[in-house]
């Protein structure tokens, strides 16, 4: 994993907000969260957990995979991104015509969102113009994709295959235990969250596919 890659993810969900004229209030409200956080989340003083960051896409009608892109608007308006600093090498990257993540992604260079409660994204590629999220998906021990506990919904249908470690899926009313070579698919309409109760890491290739709009 590449610690240089890591996207202005707050900046991101800032700029979509302000491009749909959504208050930060209005955008809290929609969430389920308090304005603070949600401002927090955006001056990157704190990362949403994933259960928040598919509820925050999904009332902007925006794709998580549209969070990894940046661009000089998303950096400008991040606090400190300065020439010389990583959020602005990466938007010059961005910048470039014709740049995409593949065919080929190296272990090096991939994208990385670090969320909340033990939660590790890493991009392995994208189609430009397909809204679908690719992802190696890292559980931390003790790691969970709501820190309060709450089944998240989002639209899409999910698919997953866990490598490595063990991982605690509630799905709806059922609960399953995933273990390396394990798989699974649900529609993630369907309430559900992951959950790391052991002492490893889990770690799984996941594959979200479907428009938010």
């Amino acid at each position: 994993m590449s610690p240089a890659v890591v996207p202005p993810l707050g900046a991101r969900i800032r700029q979509a907000r302000l491009e749909r004229g959504t208050s930060l209030r209005a955008l809290a409200r929609q969430v389920g969260v308090s304005p603070s956080l949600v401002s927090q989340i955006e001056t990157g003083k704190s990362q949403p957990s994933v259960s928040t960051l598919y509820a925050i896409t999904t009332a902007l009608g925006i794709s998580v995979e549209s969070l990894f892109d940046v661009r000089e608007s998303a950096v400008a308006s991040s606090p400190g991104a300065s020439p010389g600093t990583v959020p602005h090498a990466l938007a010059a990257l961005a910048a470039e015509p014709g740049r995409r993540i593949g065919p080929l992604v190296g272990a090096d260079g991939r994208e990385t969102l670090e969320l909340d409660s033990g939660v590790v994204w890493e991009r392995l590629g994208r189609v430009p113009g397909a809204e679908a999220d690719f992802l190696l998906v890292t559980y931390r021990p003790g790691g969970s994709s709501s820190g309060s506990g709450a089944l998240m919904r989002h639209p899409g249908t999910e698919y997953g295959h866990l490598t490595s470690g063990e991982l605690v899926l509630t799905l709806g009313f059922e609960e399953y235990t995933l273990r390396p070579g394990d798989s699974v698919c649900f529609e993630s309409t369907t309430p559900h969250r992951y959950r790391n109760d052991g002492e490893v890491p889990a770690v799984g290739v996941w594959f979200v596919s479907g428009d938010v709009q």
